[in-house]
């Protein structure tokens, strides 16, 4: 018997050497960075408006945590290893919000859930159509795009300006996503921007 054991025992010794070693985790997460800002904050101006902006809203197929590569019209690859660390929603609520406080022409930026007891002069729903990598022909491309709705507050509101804000194509090489990242932060800064220079003056 203790024969039998000593050479089950050794034969036993391969099969502990087949467990292979941990392997570390390959996928990378990213976020959106906020605007940065030169110099003292902006003084409001005397007309600045108090701004409620609501939740962002996505397309569907962006409601992911994995990024977004477009390779075609109609085709799209999610990266199973460069995913964003927060919901891009969210994400991109905070940039344009930075954003918006960074300008002159707002003084306020008040977020869902409006308090009751502070005014409102105009509110801004974004819905953003497209946060991506894309492959165009022979080359890269960061894309972002979101249509911009400000209106009017109480209880009768009205949209006094709608439009499609489109950032130019930025050149990326298709492999450092944290440049994609960087160059998608620039282009909701700059959403923010075409929001603050669309808000109409103050009656």
């Amino acid at each position: 018997m203790a024969l039998c054991a000593s050479v089950f025992a050794l034969g036993a010794l391969p099969a502990c050497n087949l467990v292979q070693p941990a392997q570390d985790d390959p996928t990378r997460y990213f976020v959106l960075s906020d605007p940065a800002v030169a110099g003292s904050p902006a003084v409001p101006a005397a007309s600045a408006a108090r701004i409620g902006l609501h939740s962002v809203r996505l397309e569907t197929y962006l409601k992911h945590r994995e990024m977004v590569l477009r390779t075609g019209a109609n085709e799209i690859q999610f990266k199973d290893y460069r995913r964003w660390a927060e919901p891009i929603d969210a994400a991109v609520g905070r940039v344009l919000r930075a954003s918006l406080v960074a300008s002159s022409s707002v003084s306020q930026v008040l977020t869902e859930p409006f308090p009751f007891d502070q005014q409102r002069d105009y509110d801004v729903s974004i819905d953003v159509r497209r946060c991506e990598g894309a492959l165009e022909g022979s080359g890269y491309k960061a894309e972002f795009s979101a249509l911009i709705e400000i209106s009017t507050t109480g209880p009768d509101p009205r949209i006094v300006v709608r439009k499609l804000f489109e950032a130019p194509a930025a050149d990326w090489d298709g492999i450092n996503y944290d440049r994609l990242a960087s160059l998608l932060s620039s282009d909701v800064s700059a959403l923010g921007q075409e929001v603050a220079s669309s808000i109409p003056p103050k009656g």
